[in-house]
């Protein structure tokens, strides 16, 4: 059965709301159900994912995901939007704005480095969505939104760094996160392929505590004046 006929045949039915209790707990579900689908999306794409398979690992229905999510296709924006949304607030607390600009540079590039390396199912999500052209990140104010956020946070460190002369001006916020970006996602998303040809373990610890300090010092020589 494929899963539009799954999801049309689930749908023949009346969706029954939860019976509320004292241990339900809608914030909850919705998380397991997320979570649970991240790894199923992570291993199988969007084409190949299974509603159903989500269901049993967390022992509820797919009636119960659809009641919630409504269809598989909403589920895998809201699992865009968790996983965008867990790098995005967590830049948020860095403090950039109480450090130097350097510091600040410094502080970010370490931590989108440290994020990437510990958030694998991550960068294997975005690779996913290149896959399907960025459709349903178009679907996706919220991604748009927060990816704003980290633009604005950039624009005034660079502004800051201009005006104490240690960064040259004219820089673009857009084009310094690229750059940030590719260095930490590339060395996640192409550590099978590149290691293998190569021959390096990119995993060990004292190659990625080379490249994170490599990448931070590369990315400052760029910003120099």
């Amino acid at each position: 059965m494929t899963m539009n006929s799954e999801l049309s045949a689930d749908l023949d039915e009346p969706v029954v709301e939860p019976r509320k209790s004292r241990k339900n707990n809608p914030e909850k579900t919705r998380e397991n159900i997320l979570q649970e689908a991240i790894v199923e999306f992570v291993q199988q794409g969007l084409s190949g994912a299974r509603v159903d398979a989500i269901a049993e690992r967390i022992h509820t229905s797919k009636r119960m995901i659809y009641y919630y999510f409504g269809s598989k296709e909403q589920l895998y924006v809201e699992v865009l939007e968790k996983l965008y949304g867990d790098i995005r607030n967590t830049e948020s607390r860095l403090h950039l704005a109480e450090l130097a600009p350097v510091d600040a540079i410094r502080r970010l590039v370490e931590f989108t480095f440290d994020h990437h390396d510990r958030n694998v199912d991550f960068v294997r999500i975005v690779c996913i969505e290149n896959i399907h052209n960025a459709e349903y990140v178009k679907q996706s104010g919220a991604i748009k939104a927060m990816t704003n956020t980290i633009l604005d946070s950039l624009g005034v460190i660079l502004r800051r760094g201009a005006e104490e002369g240690v960064f040259r001006a004219g820089l673009e916020p857009l084009d310094v996160h690229l750059l940030i970006s590719s260095f930490c996602f590339y060395r996640v998303s192409n550590r099978h392929t590149f290691g293998e040809i190569f021959q390096i373990d990119l995993p060990d610890e004292a190659i990625k505590q080379r490249h994170r300090q490599m990448i931070c010092e590369s990315v400052l020589r760029y910003l120099q004046a």
